[in-house]
């Protein structure tokens, strides 16, 4: 069987002072890596990042993701340096789309995501590897931008992505891919080869991939999976592109129409649960990394769900002993 590195999402709805202690016991109990996100309104990732690489000692530390168009990306690259040089190996930086509405509402959206997308990530990386930087495009602009401080191992740069554009994309410009939540085994291999395109398109020979999964572990698998299908069955109404590759799309959409989602939580079938999430008891979810893993993701990120309290110490208690 195939074992992916182990990550942990500390939830934006955790309490800030909670995230070192939080970071300190998943480095413990033996998680490879914690990600962080940015989402609008909440904390910043790249403080919290730079927090917990200051407090930790081995984790590799994760964010997913900076919206592109959010800051200049001389300023993201500026950050990217910094926390690359004190911390190299450790660092996992990425960049999406970021959310249309909270962009609009700051004044950050983009003419094209696509474009603003590729052009940040590639601005960034040529900074990052001690390049001058001039760039016309539709979103950056740039006259001969260099960085005075060039890390001596630049940070990987990671791309999320969704649906078969950006995957390409990913491929093409990216070190690596984040894979949001509902990622089953099909959809993993699906991306793959859709990455893989977007590689021999630009030439690069290596992209790490992240997978987010929805996970909720407890010896009694059924109430473990009941306190999950809520969670599942919100989601179901955005995550078409996941479900296609298994074929589940038309009768997932179907079951939201004709129930909604409160109900609907109750009637996902359990076969869809063992795709679409890490949950049930220790041994349904390990299963489940395993297939992940051996789908081709490289790693596979925990969501405690709804900023779950008790998550991380039921991956703990449960999960990683058999994981190990």
């Amino acid at each position: 069987m195939t074992k992916p590195s182990i990550g942990i999402i500390f939830h934006p709805a955790f309490a800030p002072e909670s995230l070192v202690p939080f970071a300190r016991k998943a480095e413990a109990a033996g998680f490879d890596e914690l990600w962080l996100w940015e989402d609008s309104f909440w904390a910043g990732a790249l403080t919290s990042a730079a927090t917990v690489l200051a407090t930790t000692e081995r984790i590799k530390v994760g964010i997913g993701l900076m919206p592109a168009t959010a800051r200049n990306p001389l300023f993201s690259a500026m950050e990217l340096a910094f926390l690359g040089q004190l911390y190299p190996g450790r660092f996992k930086p990425g960049f999406g789309h970021g959310v249309d509405g909270w962009l609009r509402q700051i004044g950050a959206a983009p003419k094209s995501t696509m474009k603003a997308l590729e052009e940040t990530v590639t601005a960034i990386r040529g900074l990052l590897n001690g390049e001058t930087v001039t760039m016309n495009g539709d979103h950056v602009h740039f006259d001969k931008v260099k960085l005075e401080l060039v890390p001596e191992q630049a940070p990987p740069l990671y791309i999320g992505a969704i649906r078969e554009k950006s995957m390409r994309l990913a491929g093409r410009a990216g070190d690596g891919t984040i894979l949001t939540e509902m990622a089953s085994p099909a959809y993993v291999k699906w991306a793959r080869e859709l990455i893989k395109a977007g590689m021999e398109d630009s030439g690069r020979v290596e992209n790490d991939l992240i997978v987010f999964a929805h996970a909720k572990v407890n010896p009694d698998g059924a109430a473990a999976r009941k306190r999950i299908r809520g969670v599942l069955s919100e989601t179901l109404s955005w995550a078409r592109p996941h479900l296609e590759p298994l074929g589940i799309a038309d009768e997932a959409a179907a079951l939201l129409e004709r129930y909604g989602a409160e109900e609907a939580a109750g009637k996902l079938p359990e076969a869809w649960l063992d795709e679409i999430s890490v949950s049930g008891t220790p041994e349904q979810a390990a299963s489940t990394l395993h297939r992940l893993g051996e789908a081709g993701a490289n790693s596979v990120v925990l969501l405690p769900s709804k900023g779950d309290p008790d998550g991380l110490d039921e991956y703990i208690q449960y999960l990683m002993p058999i994981m190990k």
